[in-house]
């Protein structure tokens, strides 16, 4: 084997393993936190889904009520007028987000 196919495996491999430790120790990511945030100035607030709970947040302008469940978050009983945050659904999966416009509240899955 010659050493620039010594050194192209060796670079691959440095490049395979750091990928996988970048995997294993991001932050985030691992669809068990939602971001909640609402407000203005905007304020943040980070939610485990892994325990079932429900949120009753004032933003300012209404209270919006979360339900935590099996992984997942959803507005519920929303006292805006047109309800449309509770269409969202269920989020569960990294990336899933609803918003609540006229409580300026949105909820990220990380």
């Amino acid at each position: 084997m010659t050493n620039k196919r010594k050194n192209i495996i060796f670079i691959a491999a440095v490049l395979a393993a750091a990928a996988v430790l970048w995997l294993v120790c991001r932050t985030g990511g691992s669809g068990h936190t939602a971001v909640l945030r609402y407000g203005t100035p905007q304020t943040e607030q980070r939610i485990d889904l892994r325990r079932d709970a429900d949120y009753d947040i004032d933003t300012g302008r209404y209270t919006i009520h979360l339900h935590v469940e099996n992984g997942g978050i959803a507005f519920v009983d929303s006292p805006c007028p047109d309800h449309l945050c509770g269409g969202f659904g269920v989020l569960k999966n990294e990336g899933d987000w609803a918003a609540c416009m006229p409580a300026k509240a949105s909820v990220t899955i990380e």
